[in-house]
């Protein structure tokens, strides 16, 4: 009887492929690093452009409530000059506070995202330091 030609193909290509390939555990292993880093990255990211959205819209809702005081009918045309500066001299005073709540925003994503990459840093040098001890083992 002859061989089976399918199975000596099979086995031709099975001893061709053992072998051959590298290791790819390193490359995994990186892949679900910077896919992890990424994901928590982007979750600061969405945290602070929540809060943002947040503090745009407690900010839009103040502005009109205080501009559907200012549309009320006067009587004396002196009251509507008199009414656009206290909202104008308001709007003064309460911007610099919003303001100052946005930049909060921003401090406290900038300080997580510091503390994400120091660690991510930390895990690397340690990571490296191990691949080093391994290498020279």
């Amino acid at each position: 009887m002859s061989k089976n030609p399918t199975n000596e193909f099979t086995k031709a290509i099975e001893n061709m492929m053992s072998g051959s390939f590298p290791d790819m555990s390193a490359f995994t292993d990186a892949t679900k690093n910077a896919t992890d880093f990424s994901a928590k990255l982007s979750q600061i990211a969405l945290a602070a452009a929540e809060k943002n959205a947040e503090l745009t819209s407690a900010w839009t809702q103040e502005a009109l409530a205080k501009l559907d005081a200012a549309t009320k009918v006067q009587a004396d045309p002196a009251a509507y000059a008199k009414m656009i500066s206290e909202l104008a001299n308001e709007q003064a005073q309460t911007s610099p506070e919003q303001i100052a709540a946005f930049a909060e925003v921003a401090r406290k994503a900038q300080q997580d995202t510091v503390e994400l990459v120091m660690t991510a840093g930390k895990e690397m040098q340690d990571e490296a330091s191990s691949m080093v001890k391994k290498a020279t083992s």
